[in-house]
């Protein structure tokens, strides 16, 4: 067993992908839980096998208090001290603090209120392929459709106006650069604290938000940075994904024929298989924990790479290989445990409903420049595509321009 003591040789966490798709190739080569050094001379851990990151994830005595986390990528966010979270950030709390949030938030991301979501997203998808349709390509897929999307949905949900969508969806990005310096990000969450700010001065019947403040169980204060949790965290990594999960299908023909007959195991072997919270799903040991061979000393943080994790052979056999037909239940690219993505059921929905209807509508969909110039967010917090340049129809491939803002309206 290890005694756990930290080496001057540590290395920092590896972050350079040989392809879009697969995941850093220096965490594959670690071991199941290796020492890191951190940005701000922390000397943590990084757990990349399935079982000891589900473990973790399971395990109380790990916290995702932001006051005891170090962060292991950035720039000057990086090296600064974290500190706690303020009344509201919930997923940044443990229970029962956490769990008094939790509860009155499941109702509304559960699987009742997403069918009663359903025609809502496919009344938003249906805007942004018609949008598409009436243009010629090339279109970037990212601001033609996966961007507003889950952006309209998520405003419908919390009961926020739509035409505030272009700022939340701006601030959110620079929310999960983790290279944004600290007075930008400062900037981003003021943007949206005002927009949410505005909604509960006169909250429309039926939100998220509306049925919050009538419980009266939350402060101002907690009302406020709850909307803006949600819709900092509720909008981005949905697109992140289908736009992600386009790009892969576009590249795989062989797989994107297989979506109309599998698009539930689609769904879930495309989470399993892009995984797109690479850096920020992160736990703080509260005493010392003996795991793999290994003690995590109390006090010291570990990066749980889920990217890696879903790919391990031990877990899921020829993890290397898309196959939209497998079975991928039990993946962790949700999380696991109390924290477990609130939204995973109404991203799963968006995911199916989009990437189905738009290979639909689009069955001769085409890159319209080379798979290698697409540009990824390697430094984002959540993984994905800056841009994807889309074509379809016969003829070549024009410089891609995007889709105005304005093509696509809540028609509520």
């Amino acid at each position: 067993m290890s005694d756990g003591q930290p080496s001057t040789t540590d290395p920092p966490l590896e972050t350079d992908r040989i392809t879009p798709f697969d995941p850093p190739a220096g965490l594959r080569r670690r071991a199941a839980l290796s020492r890191l050094a951190y940005p701000d001379g922390h000397r943590g851990w990084v757990a990349t096998g399935y079982a000891v990151t589900r473990a973790i994830l399971a395990d109380p005595r790990f916290s995702t208090r932001r006051e005891l986390l170090h962060q292991p990528v950035g720039g000057e966010r990086a090296v600064e001290p974290l500190e706690p979270a303020e009344p509201g950030i919930f997923p940044h709390m443990d229970p029962p603090e956490h769990t008094r949030f939790r509860r009155l938030l499941s109702h509304h991301f559960g699987p009742r209120r997403v069918t009663e979501l359903i025609p809502a997203i496919e009344r938003y998808t249906a805007q942004a392929l018609d949008a598409m349709a009436a243009r010629t390509g090339p279109v970037d897929l990212v601001t033609a459709f996966a961007m507003p999307v889950p952006a309209l949905v998520i405003c419908e949900l919390l009961g926020v106006p739509a035409d505030g969508r272009g700022r939340i969806q701006a601030a959110t990005a620079v929310m999960n650069d983790l290279d944004s310096r600290p007075e930008q990000v400062f900037e981003a969450v003021t943007t949206i604290t005002a927009t949410v700010r505005d909604v509960l001065a006169d909250p429309p019947e039926g939100g998220l938000l509306a049925h919050a403040a009538a419980t009266g169980d939350l402060t101002g204060e907690e009302l406020t940075n709850l909307g803006m949790v949600l819709l900092a965290t509720g909008h981005l990594p949905t697109s992140s994904m289908l736009a992600l999960g386009a790009f892969v299908l576009l590249t795989d023909p062989a797989q994107r024929a297989l979506l109309p007959a599998h698009p539930h195991e689609a769904v879930e072997e495309l989470l399993r298989y892009l995984s797109i919270l690479q850096f920020d799903v992160r736990r703080t040991a509260l005493v010392d924990v003996e795991l793999d061979g290994h003690v995590i000393a109390a006090g010291e943080t570990v990066v749980l790479s889920l990217p890696v994790a879903n790919r391990d052979p031990g877990r899921f056999p020829d993890p290397d290989r898309l196959d939209v037909t497998r079975s991928a239940t039990g993946h962790l690219a949700f999380g696991h445990g109390v924290h477990h993505c609130l939204g995973q059921h109404l991203a799963r929905a968006e995911l199916r409903i989009g990437l189905t209807a738009l290979f639909e509508r689009f069955p001769d969909l085409r890159l319209a420049v080379p798979a290698a110039e697409v540009p990824t967010r390697d430094r984002m917090a959540v993984y994905g595509v800056d841009r994807l340049p889309v074509t379809w129809g016969p003829g070549p491939a024009d410089q891609p321009r995007e889709v105005p803002d304005h093509a696509i309206q809540d028609t509520g």
